[in-house]
Formats: C-alpha cells, structure tokens, sequence
C-alpha cells in the first residue's frame, strides 16, 4: 500500500522559510519520481516542484530561485525547501507521485505566510 505522508507546514511571515517533508512507503522510493504541488482556495491544484529518479529537478516559475526540491533515498524522503516566501504562495502542499497507471496524494500540509 503506497503512502504518502507529508510534514513541515504551519505559519510564517513573508520573507521566512520553511521545509517540508514527505516520507514514503509501499513504493521503490529511489526509482520514483517525486512531486510537490499545491492548492490555494478556489484555484486548481498545480505543480511546485518534481524530482526524478536520477536528481533532475524542475520548477514552476513563481517558485523558481526561491524553492528547492531534493529527495533522500536512504530515508524514503522528499524535501521541499521554501524561502523568500510570500502571502501567494499560501496553499495546501501535496506531496504526489505515480505508480504504473495510478497516481498517489499525500493528505497534505497547509503553508500560511501572512504579509
């Protein structure tokens, strides 16, 4: 049973930083890519940020500079490092990745940076 699990939000102001983390089981962590997105009320659910299995990394361009997707294979983990962070940048952060056919959801975290 593949479970995503996601740690790491909560409340800062603009300009602060936070990490996220997503641990992961039931899958071969090191053979998976990884993905971060995101959803603020009202708006669909895009991506932030995904790693693949070899390192290579992309970003949306409203994150670029200012986030960093890396991912531990030793530890099953998936980090998103946030900084410069702004009032749009507030959202429920998902963590996700595929399976063969099926896609998989983390429960999510909620990032709230006030102005």
């Amino acid at each position: 049973q593949v479970q995503l699990v996601e740690s790491g939000g909560g409340l800062v102001q603009a300009g602060g930083s936070l990490r996220l983390s997503c641990a992961a089981s039931g899958i071969t962590f090191r053979t998976n890519a990884m993905g971060w997105y995101r959803q603020a009320p009202g708006k669909q659910r895009e991506l932030v940020a995904a790693i693949l299995s070899g390192g290579s990394t992309n970003y949306a361009d409203s994150v670029k500079g200012r986030f960093t997707i890396s991912r531990d294979n030793a530890k099953n983990t998936v980090y998103l490092g946030m900084n410069s962070l702004k009032p749009e940048d507030t959202a429920v952060y998902y963590c996700n990745t595929n399976l063969g056919t099926r896609t998989y959801w983390g429960q999510g975290t909620q990032v709230t940076v006030s102005s």
